[in-house]
């Protein structure tokens, strides 16, 4: 499915905006997107046909629970994950006669099929041709999201790549900033293939040859985020999601074979024996900005296009954005293999919104001796793309773990002593919380063995509390539920807070506390609660025990003090000046009702003015 055919089916089915007026790349797109994005169930794909280049911008095109079916070729994500089971069933059942292993044949002809396929001469995404001088990525519509991004970024990059001593391909998703009009950075993390692939080449001492393809059918744009198995191509899963196998063809000035029908393609080299450039920040993913680091320099030879283009971008920052929706496909699909490979207890997997898929992860599991959650929590920490989990909360598979209710039955009857599974392992380097980049502590609570229909532990609070140096404000909206107390801190308060005593004083008995800043009091929902708070914790350092109570301190923390990072970013949001010039715009964008731009409220947590602590 070409990308302009995705684009029919969205436009038939109700799901896609086109906005004709003139929408700069700078900003303002991502701003519109932004308030579109996060609107009931995820709004529209949007199609920005005028921003002063020949490339129409296409945003938000996976960003609902249908659309991420559609781009997927199927009605619900259920079906894939149905298929993934059948397949793995057929496949590891026991063969007892010739008659059972000859029903395998067809399904094994079948996965063959699945394989991309080599083919000769050019691609549609070769008919346009641009190399030496012509080479230009000023002329794409490359965004600049957020006021303070390092410059424009290319977000929807699949780059590929090959490994020097085994010749498998690899296909993965890391963000590409503009230096100028023939050089970006890439940026590959130190877990990832591209950066295992790049450590190969420096090793041979050889220039690495690579190429980025954007576009084409929205399964290979998938496929390039999932979490495959090292050393297996991306591209056996796009043709086992769309059912028939994905056409590869050589790029013109290297070896590297890419989709044929993708729209544009970047062809170049990163060479391993130069310095590397500074990179960022970025607003990411986390919602907050990423730093800047050294990451490679791409070099790009020759740039080639479909005749009909379009540019495919996204945005991230804030939950709930796009990528929220991809990693529901994530969930999906791979929890099958889990249960094969890693986990054969675990029954399901459910990655909420607001962990921004690394902070927090919810397994059921089917529950038959002791010390089995300690067993699925490491094996889950040392498996693939969860190696990178923070928080993980294991229940029982009687427990449905995407119901509120239930899980905070649970929870209600939570035992800090004899649930919390402590441990230290990989995190995700984008994780601002930890002392050290790329490495901490991590949290497990384990309610296998709660019964919830008995009654919980006796609370209490007053109606009036007494006034704590450092504390302004409390909420207690969640206390009946979840015996929650949220406690918000005196404005610009930077010092420890003698949580404790302020509980003592009052008298009060909870069974969490949760200390925010000041700028998180009436202006964020409960939801962006839990999502500051999974990513300001660190387990280790900010979470404490006091007469039953579980203690979350849920501020920024002031760089260099104690334990805490040397920099502490800010949430990611747009510019007064931005958000001022959309509202004003908004009429001639065709969107309808005016969406009130979300970054209003995430700037009342902002540290200062900086994108980032100085």
């Amino acid at each position: 499915m070409r990308l302009r055919e995705y684009i029919k089916r969205l436009e038939e089915a109700g799901e896609l905006q086109r906005i004709t007026a003139r929408v700069d790349t700078h900003l303002e797109m991502a701003e519109i997107t932004d308030r579109v994005s996060k609107s009931e169930g995820g709004g529209k794909a949007l199609l920005f046909e005028n921003n002063g280049t020949d490339y129409p911008v296409l945003m938000n095109m996976m960003g609902s629970d249908r659309r991420i079916a559609m781009a997927l070729g199927v009605e619900s994500l259920d079906e894939i994950a149905e298929r993934i089971n059948r397949l793995i069933k057929s496949v590891t059942a026991p063969k007892s006669g010739v008659m059972d292993k000859l029903r395998m044949l067809p399904l094994l002809s079948d996965v063959a099929k699945w394989f991309p396929r080599k083919i000769s001469g050019r691609g549609e995404c070769q008919e346009c041709v641009y190399m030496g001088e012509e080479v230009d990525l000023h002329k794409l519509p490359i965004l600049r999201s957020w006021p303070h991004d390092g410059g424009e970024f290319i977000t929807l990059p699949m780059v590929c790549t090959v490994d020097p001593e085994t010749g498998i391909p690899n296909m993965g998703m890391y963000r590409m900033q503009i230096f100028d009009r023939r050089t970006t950075g890439m940026h590959w993390h130190r877990h990832k293939t591209g950066a295992r692939h790049y450590e190969a080449y420096k090793r041979l001492g050889k220039r690495m040859s690579l190429s980025v393809a954007l576009g084409g059918d929205p399964a290979y744009t998938y496929a390039a985020t999932a979490p495959m198995p090292d050393n297996m191509d991306e591209m056996l899963l796009a043709g086992m999601l769309r059912q028939k196998p994905v056409k590869m063809v050589k790029c013109l000035t290297n070896d590297i074979w890419v989709p044929a029908d993708c729209d544009i393609i970047l062809e170049g080299y990163v060479d391993t024996t130069e310095e590397l450039a500074i990179e960022g920040p970025f607003g990411d993913h986390t919602g907050f900005y990423s730093l800047s680091d050294l990451y490679p320099r791409f070099h790009i030879e020759a740039i080639t296009t479909r005749r009909d283009a379009i540019y495919p971008a996204t945005i991230v920052g804030v939950p709930p954005m796009e990528d929220a929706y991809i990693a529901k496909a994530t969930e999906r699909i791979f929890l099958a293999p889990i249960r094969l490979a890693i986990q054969p207890e675990v029954r399901d997997l459910y990655m909420p919104m607001e962990g921004t898929a690394h902070n927090l992860a919810i397994v059921s599991i089917a529950k038959r001796y002791l010390g089995q959650p300690q067993k699925v929590a490491q094996g889950l920490w040392g498996a693939g793309q969860m190696m990178f989990n923070k928080y993980l909360i294991i229940t029982s598979e009687e427990c449905n773990i995407r119901s509120r209710d239930e899980l905070f039955a649970l929870l209600r009857h939570f035992d800090p002593e004899r649930c919390m599974i402590h441990s230290e392992g990989v995190l995700d380097v984008l994780d601002h919380t930890s002392p050290t980049t790329g490495y901490g502590a991590k949290l497990a609570i384990d309610l296998t063995d709660i019964d919830p229909t008995t009654p919980p532990r006796q609370l209490k609070i007053p109606k009036t509390a007494t006034p704590t140096e450092g504390v302004e404000l409390f909420d207690t909206s969640l206390f009946d539920e979840l015996g929650l107390l949220i406690l918000y801190a005196e404005r610009e308060w930077r010092e420890r807070i003698d949580v404790a005593k302020y509980l003592d004083d009052n008298g009060i008995e909870a069974r969490f506390v949760a200390l925010f800043d000041r700028g998180a009091a009436g202006w964020l929902q409960h939801s962006d609660l839990l999502w500051l708070a999974a990513a300001n914790v660190d387990p280790q350092r900010d979470i404490t025990l006091h007469n039953g109570a579980v203690i979350l301190d849920a501020r920024s923390k002031r760089p260099g003090y104690g334990t805490n990072p040397k920099r502490f970013p800010n949430a990611v949001t747009s510019s007064t000046d931005t958000i001022h010039l959309v509202d004003e715009r908004w009429e001639e964008y065709g969107l309808g009702e005016m969406i009130e731009s979300p970054s209003r409220r995430y700037r009342k947590l902002w540290l200062s003015e900086s994108a980032e602590w100085r």
